[in-house]
């Protein structure tokens, strides 16, 4: 955490209201089949846009460049229109610090295995970033999310904890 950021940033979220998750969830399961739906209609005209862009992309590169922002902003854009979705276990388990406490654990414990993993020949290397979302950590905080991580080797990037916090696998910087 930095000096100059508000520690109350880093607390557990307030707990919400039982009958606000209960409409949210509900409100889920009926936009998520639609959400779906119109990601993957996007998608499938972007890939029949790309295919007449081909030509185009031949002979620019910041063309190509241009058009796959494009995509990965649209598509992402798409995926974002869900961030307000409630679902199950968030529904069940909401105020319950315990259940986010494992949750944190599991997840933080999954991104050191996967970056602690010795390098494989002619393998992509693994990854020595994460980000741990809000929803993973919002009733233990984020303060639980720096200590467990920190305690596993990892440190902190600059984040923005109301949305997710950002983690450097320091030992990334060590050379085999």
């Amino acid at each position: 955490m930095q000096t100059y950021e508000d520690p109350a940033t880093w607390t557990p979220e307030p707990t919400r209201p039982r009958w606000q998750l209960i409409v949210r969830f509900a409100a889920t399961l009926l936009c998520f089949p639609v959400l779906c739906a119109l990601w993957l209609a996007a998608a499938a005209a972007l890939f029949v846009v790309g295919l007449f862009a081909d030509a185009i992309a031949a002979v620019s590169n910041s063309f190509e460049r241009g058009y796959l922002r494009f995509m990965n902003d649209t598509l992402d854009g798409i995926a974002r229109l869900g961030s307000w979705f409630v679902t199950w276990p968030e529904l069940r388990h909401e105020g319950d610090t315990e259940y986010y406490r494992a949750r944190v654990d599991r997840r933080v414990a999954h991104w050191t295995t996967l970056a602690s993993a010795p390098r494989e020949p002619k393998k992509a290397r693994p990854p020595v970033e994460c980000e741990i979302p809000l929803r993973d950590y919002r009733g233990v905080g984020a303060q639980y999310v720096a200590e467990v991580a920190l305690g596993q080797g990892w440190e902190l990037r600059p984040s923005d904890v109301r949305k997710e916090l950002r983690l450097w696998w320091s030992a990334a910087s060590h050379v085999d």
